[in-house]
Protein backbone atom coordinates (compact mmCIF):
# COMPACT_ATOMS: atom_id res chain seq x y z
CA UNK A 1 0.00 0.00 0.00
CA UNK A 2 1.43 3.34 -1.39
CA UNK A 3 2.03 5.90 1.46
CA UNK A 4 2.94 9.34 1.39
CA UNK A 5 4.15 11.51 4.45
CA UNK A 6 3.47 15.13 4.74
CA UNK A 7 6.42 17.35 5.76
CA UNK A 8 5.86 19.84 7.77
CA UNK A 9 4.88 22.98 6.54
CA UNK A 10 4.15 21.19 2.78
CA UNK A 11 0.80 22.12 1.32
CA UNK A 12 -1.83 19.29 1.20
CA UNK A 13 -2.26 19.56 -2.24
CA UNK A 14 1.64 19.10 -3.03
CA UNK A 15 1.04 16.08 -1.03
CA UNK A 16 -2.57 15.05 -2.46
CA UNK A 17 -0.34 15.64 -6.24
CA UNK A 18 2.71 13.18 -4.35
CA UNK A 19 0.38 10.30 -3.55
CA UNK A 20 -1.66 10.53 -6.89
CA UNK A 21 1.42 10.36 -9.07
CA UNK A 22 3.06 7.11 -6.83
CA UNK A 23 -0.26 5.47 -7.44
CA UNK A 24 -0.31 6.41 -10.89
CA UNK A 25 2.92 4.55 -11.74
CA UNK A 26 2.02 1.90 -9.98
CA UNK A 27 -0.65 0.96 -11.62
CA UNK A 28 -3.53 1.73 -8.78
CA UNK A 29 -5.56 3.57 -10.33
CA UNK A 30 -5.90 2.10 -13.92
CA UNK A 31 -6.66 -1.56 -11.57
CA UNK A 32 -9.60 0.09 -9.69
CA UNK A 33 -10.93 2.04 -12.79
CA UNK A 34 -10.80 -1.52 -14.50
CA UNK A 35 -12.43 -3.61 -12.06
CA UNK A 36 -14.72 -0.93 -11.53
CA UNK A 37 -17.34 -2.19 -14.16
CA UNK A 38 -17.37 -5.73 -16.01
CA UNK A 39 -15.05 -6.73 -18.81
CA UNK A 40 -16.27 -8.49 -21.52
CA UNK A 41 -14.19 -11.36 -22.48
CA UNK A 42 -13.45 -9.52 -26.03
CA UNK A 43 -12.36 -6.13 -23.82
CA UNK A 44 -10.00 -8.22 -21.80
CA UNK A 45 -8.31 -9.88 -25.17
CA UNK A 46 -7.82 -6.31 -26.54
CA UNK A 47 -6.32 -5.14 -23.04
CA UNK A 48 -4.16 -7.60 -23.19
CA UNK A 49 -2.58 -7.12 -26.70
CA UNK A 50 -2.49 -3.38 -26.13
CA UNK A 51 -0.18 -4.12 -23.20
CA UNK A 52 1.56 -6.33 -25.12
CA UNK A 53 2.21 -4.39 -28.03
CA UNK A 54 3.53 -1.57 -25.94
CA UNK A 55 5.63 -3.71 -24.03
CA UNK A 56 7.16 -4.88 -26.84
CA UNK A 57 7.49 -1.71 -28.43
CA UNK A 58 9.53 -0.22 -25.39
CA UNK A 59 11.52 -3.57 -25.13
CA UNK A 60 12.77 -3.09 -29.01
CA UNK A 61 13.35 0.63 -28.37
CA UNK A 62 15.61 -0.52 -25.79
CA UNK A 63 17.30 -3.27 -27.64
CA UNK A 64 18.48 -0.74 -30.80
CA UNK A 65 20.16 1.72 -27.98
Amino acid sequence: MPEVIVRKGEPIDRALKRLKTKLDTEGILEEVRRLRAFETPTQRTKRKAKANAKRAKAKVRFVLS
